[in-house]
């Protein structure tokens, strides 16, 4: 009878985070269960990667549970929640639900994915990485919903680095603003793009490829003595301006 291979598990598998991050893992000889809610785009994906899926949002109630019938007693090693919004408004302009549905997206549905995850990782000496924003550490208007939503991630990130140790590892990358479909409102003006990028010390946007090396190396043995910890991969624009 063959065993089953070990797993790195990621969702948000179609952002340009998470599918860096699948071909990173892949190309190192490494297997992944991709997770995403565009069907067409994660299973194209995980037609180029050879790797098994599953489609679904993960503000579908009880997702988690679809995920695990498609893994079955696949054991796994890395759990990476390349999950995020971005949403801007003032705050006279906001509304509860939109706070609501941010935690949802963000927080709650992170937490569902982890507890159902968490047995097969501790059995594996695995690694989890979250993701907040730079937002959460640098102060910037019309950020409220986003910011308050990355900032309960953060503090969930240690809380679990504290309960798990020394089994599961869990970390969290905060990027600054990084090319992606969700970012697109923000970047298609040229000129607009530009003068963002030219508000971080290091005169550029975020690539997915910048986020993804680090959570690589996160959901590696390379890091197995890191954990509790909240990194900027921003540019220099947490602390540097």
């Amino acid at each position: 009878m063959l065993k089953n291979v070990m797993k790195k598990l990621i969702l948000g598998a179609t952002g340009s985070i998470g599918s860096s991050l699948a071909k990173k893992i892949v190309s190192e000889g490494g297997e992944v269960h991709l997770v995403g809610r565009d069907e067409a785009s994660l299973s194209k994906i995980a037609s180029e990667l050879k790797s098994t899926f599953t489609v679904c949002d993960v503000l579908e109630e009880n997702f988690s549970d679809k995920i695990f019938e498609d893994l079955g007693d696949t054991p796994i090693n890395g759990l990476a929640y390349c999950v995020g919004s971005i949403d801007l408004k003032p705050i006279k302009m906001t509304k509860q639900s939109d706070y609501m549905q941010s935690f949802n997206l963000n927080l709650i549905s992170a937490v569902e994915i982890i507890r159902k995850s968490a047995d097969n990782l501790k059995k594996n000496n695995g690694s989890i990485v979250l993701f907040s924003t730079v937002a959460v550490k640098r102060g910037f208007t019309n950020h409220t919903i986003v910011a308050s939503a990355k900032g309960a991630v953060e503090g969930l990130t240690v809380s679990l680095a504290a309960e798990f140790a020394p089994s599961i590892r869990v970390n969290c990358i905060a990027p600054s603003l990084t090319k992606s479909k969700i970012s697109n409102f923000l970047l298609k003006n040229d000129k607009i793009a530009d003068s963002i990028a030219k508000m971080h010390p290091l005169k550029r946007l975020g690539e997915g490829s910048d986020s993804s090396s680090v959570a690589n190396f996160l959901l590696s043995d390379n890091s197995s003595w890191i954990t509790g910890q909240i990194f900027g991969v921003d540019g220099g624009r947490s602390s540097l301006t």
